[in-house]
């Protein structure tokens, strides 16, 4: 099972998220960990590079405006992976 943590900013955009972005987010949440353990993402969740940020990040795509902004993190668990999230919200959040 990967582990996760998300700094300080990101809970505070979490929370804006209205119910029902909430609800898209969890959804695409549970197909991105399946698609961590199965080692690769499925189309539709459009993981991919963020350009403008420093190598190593990337974009999860959860709804057509719905975006979260992560990283690969130092593992916890051995063999797990580790993410940190670093935004969530509206493709605003892209730099």
């Amino acid at each position: 099972m990967p582990t996760f943590e998300a700094p300080e900013a990101f809970l505070p955009q979490y929370r804006s998220l209205t119910p029902d972005q909430r609800k898209a987010f969890l959804a695409a949440l549970g197909k991105f960990v399946a698609d961590l353990r199965s080692g690769s993402f499925r189309p539709g969740l459009r993981v991919r590079a963020v350009t403008g940020l420093p190598p190593g990040f990337f974009e999860m795509t959860w709804a057509d405006d719905g975006r979260a902004i992560f990283r690969y993190g130092p593992e916890v668990r051995p063999g797990a992976p580790h993410i940190v999230w670093y935004a969530v919200g509206t493709h605003g959040i892209l730099p």
